[in-house]
């Protein structure tokens, strides 16, 4: 039996990846330049946060009051904004597609959609 299968690892969870996507969410609803949110896009803006932030793991109730306490913190919550920030800049000038290629495919599917 594997190593994986002798313990139940389902309640060991990052809470940094909820304080990263609620803050990705709240930049990109107020982002001021027109740029692709497609979903690759906002993948790798999110991957690119979390590898910048300092991961958060909890396995308790009580660990989730302690990272709710630490975004709290003006160091760790500063951190996770601009890291964030600093994601959507990156990824928003160097998307991993071609320039509009996603977004028409969006259109596309939209347009058949609306026909149908």
């Amino acid at each position: 039996m594997a190593f994986i299968d002798e313990y139940d690892f389902e309640f060991l969870k990052n809470e940094a990846e909820n304080l990263v996507l609620n803050e990705l969410g709240r930049q990109l609803e107020t982002y001021s330049e027109q740029i692709c949110k497609c979903n690759d896009c906002v993948l790798d803006m999110a991957a690119m946060a979390l590898n910048t932030v300092k991961p958060l793991y909890r396995v308790s109730l009580l660990g989730t009051l302690y990272t709710a306490s630490a975004m709290d913190q003006k160091t760790y919550g500063s951190n996770v904004r601009e890291a964030v920030f600093d994601a959507i800049e990156k990824v928003s000038k160097n998307p991993s597609h071609e320039p509009n290629e996603e977004e028409s495919d969006e259109e596309a599917s939209s347009g058949e959609e609306e026909q149908a």
